[in-house]
């Protein structure tokens, strides 16, 4: 056989496609396998355990009290993210200022609500009586009831961690931004409504997302202070029956179906937002 030959059957092995054949990993199908088995047991034991009372949890899930107690739950999860959001906003606008004062006052609120217990914060407004028994001539006990002081006390819990949300995601947008806005001429009201704003969404949506689903289930702790939300109206329910995991049961599963709804809606707004960057998907 000729060199030319030779060439050309080299050539044409090298140009021909090479055939990709997958890394063989027995041990992670094994893996996986065993995983869905120890699943499917799990299942099992819980819908043939009679000690859940699937019967009982079908007749309460859409009882009259259990439907207040859910819509409570519900509406105070918007108040307490929508004031938190509010406050939060300004405490970011503080801490990035460049006044002293309204820094330092931001970064104590912060400090101060972000150490302390969301119970003992709920606790300390319900008896803030002992400490002003009036407040513009009127009682204490008068103005902040159990829903007001559930208000209160989350808003301003939530209040310290969306500053620092909103405070990082307006700084993950970069300085030549803003710089380039304003060598357009653009105003700072159409700088942070085009430019800033935006792009801050997308570092903001998905902690934000998780603050109002760690919300959601956060105010079942108002059933301390006598709030009939969703957890007390089933406890209003199994004090009475003495059917307690039952009534769990509808809790938890309520909770896990708002929780579901709220995740689909975070994940289509993270899509929106991050449209013509890396992370769109």
């Amino acid at each position: 056989m000729s060199s030319d030959t030779l060439v050309k059957v080299a050539a044409a092995h090298n140009a021909a496609p090479l055939r990709i054949v997958p890394r063989r990993r027995p041990g992670l199908w094994a893996t996986a396998a065993a995983v869905l088995v120890l699943l499917g047991f799990a299942a099992t034991s819980v819908v043939r355990n009679e000690a859940f009372q699937w019967d009982v949890v079908g007749d309460y899930f859409t009882s009259a009290s259990v439907l207040r107690g859910l819509w409570l739950t519900l509406w105070l999860t918007a108040v307490v993210m929508a004031l938190g959001f509010a406050l939060g906003t300004l405490l970011a606008a503080f801490r990035l200022s460049s006044n002293p004062v309204l820094r330092a006052v931001s970064w104590g609120y912060v400090w101060l609500f972000r150490s302390m217990p969301i119970l003992v914060q709920l606790l300390f407004w319900f008896n803030i009586g002992a400490l002003y028994p009036q407040i513009l001539g009127v009682r204490t006990v008068n103005l902040l009831g159990p829903v007001t002081v559930a208000i209160v006390g989350l808003t301003l819990h939530e209040a310290a961690y969306a500053a620092e949300v909103v405070r990082g995601g307006i700084l993950s947008v970069g300085r030549g931004q803003i710089e380039a806005a304003q060598a357009l001429g653009l105003g700072r009201w159409r700088r942070w409504r085009r430019i800033v704003l935006p792009q801050a969404m997308r570092s903001i949506v998905p902690p934000a997302g998780n603050m109002l689903i760690g919300t959601l289930k956060g105010t079942s702790i108002v059933s301390v202070i006598a709030v009939q939300d969703l957890l007390y109206s089933v406890q209003l329910v199994y004090h009475r029956t003495y059917q307690v995991i039952p009534l769990l049961m509808v809790a938890t599963i309520w909770y896990i179906v708002v929780t579901s709804v709220l995740s689909v809606g975070q994940y289509y707004v993270e899509k929106h937002y991050a449209r013509g960057s890396e992370r769109t998907r």
